[in-house]
């Protein structure tokens, strides 16, 4: 396990889950969250491939914080198929002091850990999530 620069640790199921999303296209998202009793990052949540940008954005949490990951697929001006993977620092507004510092400064290094990443977005409002956020950033 990695420890990060706030001493919150990474457990190895996260870089399973995200090496099998990666690179099997296994899932649609993962959330992660910071286990306060163990002092560590661990999947909360792991979407089935078949599930939507809806569904990832209902599995966050409406006043905690949250990491995530979405592997984003769509289709090119030029009618080709890609896909994106983005990472997701979910903060909301209504989530407590002491959490959103906790998740802001274990972050970049859990983001390191994540090698694959090809966006990054910072949100703390169902509005900063939205599909059209996803689509704009994704081109």
């Amino acid at each position: 396990m990695a420890n990060s620069a706030s001493g919150i640790a990474v457990s190895d199921e996260c870089k399973l889950k995200f090496s099998e999303l990666k690179a099997k296209r296994d899932h649609r998202y993962i959330v992660f969250k910071i286990d306060d009793s163990v002092q560590q990052v661990v999947v909360e949540k792991v979407g089935r491939h078949d599930e939507t940008h809806k569904d990832f954005a209902n599995n966050l949490p409406a006043d905690e914080c949250r990491y995530a990951v979405f592997d984003y697929d769509f289709t090119t001006n030029e009618n080709v198929q890609k896909s994106k993977i983005f990472f997701v620092a979910w903060a909301p507004e209504t989530a407590r002091v002491r959490s959103k510092m906790l998740y802001a400064s274990s972050k970049d290094r859990f983001r390191r850990e994540l090698d694959g990443v090809q966006v990054e977005l910072q949100a703390t409002d169902a509005s900063e999530m939205s599909l059209d956020t996803f689509v704009g950033r994704a081109r």
